[in-house]
């Protein structure tokens, strides 16, 4: 996998990067507790591992990527597993809280960047390009800005004129009750209608990719 920057998980929000090395990533549990939430973010620095395809059990979905894949599909619909409730502070307005549940009946398309993450910066064109172009479709776009500092990610949505929000997340809770990978930065989630993970990249993406799963996912009954 291509190796990207995380700031130190230990350190504060001004500690300098570490580097993320390939290998084996394990499941990505959501837990209030603070324990498993370590081990949450701590998955950040190991790449995708192998294994079967994610498996629903109740309402949670467990991922892991098969055959290191990093662009997984799950098709039909009925094979796809609901996500958690991602909620976090507004990055741009400390004062608010983005809910998922605050785009109900929209495909959402959650994408895990950092101002640090080179393969970010060059990718957010077009999600930008993507969001614009499906948005009138019922298509919302939320980005999660993980160990990042507050003030570098308000600049990069400003520098590259980034119109969606994004939940700022330096801790990981956010990405704790994501549950699918959260391994690899950049990564990106396309939720169906019912909030149901059914898309996966991760790796940087392209306009074109993107805007071709995203309508196909927008125009399911």
């Amino acid at each position: 996998m291509t190796r990207e920057h995380v700031r130190g998980l230990e350190a504060g929000p001004d500690a300098p990067p570490l580097h993320v090395r390939g290998g084996r990533r394990s499941r990505a549990r959501p837990s209030r507790s603070i324990g498993a939430l370590v081990l949450v973010i701590a998955s950040v620095l190991v790449a995708c591992g192998t294994g079967d395809d994610a498996v629903q059990q109740g309402d949670s979905f467990e991922f892991v990527s098969p055959g290191g894949q990093t662009a997984i599909f799950y098709d039909p619909p009925s094979s796809r597993g609901q996500v958690g409730e991602l909620a976090g502070p507004d990055l741009l307005d400390g004062t608010a809280t983005i809910r998922l549940s605050d785009f109900a009946g929209q495909v959402v398309v959650v994408n895990v960047w950092g101002s640090w993450c080179g393969p970010c910066r060059g990718e957010a064109p077009a999600l930008e390009q993507v969001y614009e172009a499906t948005k009138d479709s019922g298509v919302a776009f939320l980005g999660i800005d993980f160990r990042d500092r507050k003030e570098s990610g308000r600049d990069f949505v400003t520098d590259r004129a980034v119109s969606y929000p994004s939940i700022y997340d330096y801790d990981g809770r956010t990405l704790a009750t994501l549950t699918t990978p959260t391994s690899v930065v950049p990564t990106t989630v396309v939720l169906d209608r019912r909030h149901r993970a059914a898309a996966v990249y991760l790796r940087a993406i392209t306009a074109a990719e993107l805007h071709q799963t995203v309508e196909r996912i927008a125009a399911e009954p």
